[in-house]
């Protein structure tokens, strides 16, 4: 009897088991999404996007006040260097108009910590090369890191960073990492297996940089370490993606995977052999605005957010940062590869030199406030 009770237990184990992997896996990251505004104790963000729009159409008129007083770095996101036109246009955009821009050289694959760093070391670099405070400007994950490199080494960048724009970035956490990632979900492994071969054996890259993006890490981040978004003016922008299907043969781009060398036989040749050690890389056209709007769509069915295909609205926007919220539809690659000029609408880098030049905007306005209340108190004193 006691035999035949522990197999009943076993089994009523490995039942109970299962129906909480699919309860873990149907929930998904429904209770994740926007966890930034349901807690009271991070800072309200407020509302920049009418002033964005007329910075916008003063640029499109030809206005251009960015000013020469700032290095403007440029952060590219993750899988940036398989993208080899990654914020490419929008640097010669900058560089015409005789502006200081730089595109950060990082593994856009590692941790996020570890590009924190890497990006502490290129401001410093930029600052004491140029005797300029340094605007910074990150998209995806590049505002993640940009971000990052601000709350870890706040002391050291304090008197060298201008200014932040997070464009796109999931700085709550990414429901598409999550669900791929989320221990204790049905196939956890075989899907942690997966992104493992194509990040690590692949893509070349860290693992931990995707893992940086879910809900539970950026939850720990933030937990450990703030962002100053009291001392240094920050810009949150975000989009949503275009779902019609006119859509999925818009654009496509082109990335370089390197494949992984394969035990082939030797036949003697030279080339084999030489295959053998060095490994190809091979083209890949990737129809990028319609898996972004695959994923928008999966997102808006599941959850019942808007996107921009990987980064819902409410997880781009950063605690006390001023929010740009525009009603054009823009998937999550068109910031950094578009390069249409000359139509109706803004292109890609006259909507970053829209958002640097509010956020030097910011930065006067706050700058303008602290001397008005240090001449205030001055004066108070004096008549006390």
């Amino acid at each position: 009897m006691g035999i035949i009770r522990s197999i009943e237990d076993t089994e009523f184990m490995k039942r109970y088991l299962f129906i909480v992997r699919v309860r873990r896996t149907l929930q998904g990251s429904s209770e994740d999404i926007g966890w930034l505004q349901k807690n009271p104790e991070l800072p309200p963000v407020e509302d920049g996007t009418a002033r964005y729009m007329e910075l916008l159409h003063s640029i499109r008129n030809g206005e251009h006040s960015l000013p020469n007083s700032f290095v403007y770095l440029l952060i590219p996101g993750l899988f940036s260097n398989h993208g080899p036109l990654y914020f490419v246009n929008t640097k010669k955009f900058f560089s015409k108009m005789g502006l200081s821009c730089h595109i950060a050289k990082i593994h856009s694959e590692a941790s996020v910590e570890r590009n924190a760093w890497e990006l502490k070391q290129c401001i410093e670099e930029l600052y004491w090369g140029s005797s300029k405070r340094v605007m910074l400007l990150g998209h995806s994950k590049g505002g993640i890191d940009a971000a990052a490199a601000l709350s870890i080494y706040w002391s050291d960048l304090e008197t060298k960073v201008a200014g932040l724009a997070l464009v796109q970035s999931p700085y709550g956490g990414s429901p598409i990492a999550s669900d791929i990632l989320r221990e204790g979900q049905i196939a956890d492994k075989e899907a942690r297996g997966i992104m493992e071969f194509i990040i690590c054996k692949i893509i070349k890259g860290d693992m931990r940089a995707l893992d940086d993006l879910t809900y539970e890490k950026r939850k720990e981040f933030i937990t450990h370490h703030a962002l100053p978004y009291d001392r240094i003016p920050i810009i949150s922008f975000h989009t949503q993606a275009r779902m019609a299907p006119g859509v999925l043969a818009t654009m496509s781009h082109i990335a370089h995977a390197e494949l992984p060398w394969l035990p082939l036989p030797s036949f003697g040749s030279c080339e084999l052999d030489s295959a053998r050690t060095n490994p190809t890389k091979v083209p890949i056209i990737i129809p990028l605005s319609a898996a972004m709007a695959v994923c928008a769509l999966h997102l808006r069915l599941r959850y019942g957010e808007e996107s921009d295909g990987l980064v819902t609205r409410r997880d781009a926007e950063v605690p006390g940062s001023v929010v740009v919220r525009p009603e054009r539809k823009l998937d999550h690659g068109w910031m950094a590869y578009s390069s249409k000029r000359g139509g109706c609408e803004a292109d890609a880098s006259e909507m970053c030199e829209a958002l640097l030049t509010q956020l030097v905007e910011i930065r006067n306005g706050r700058h303008g406030e602290s001397a008005m209340a240090q001449a205030v108190f001055e004066n108070e004193f004096e008549q006390f």
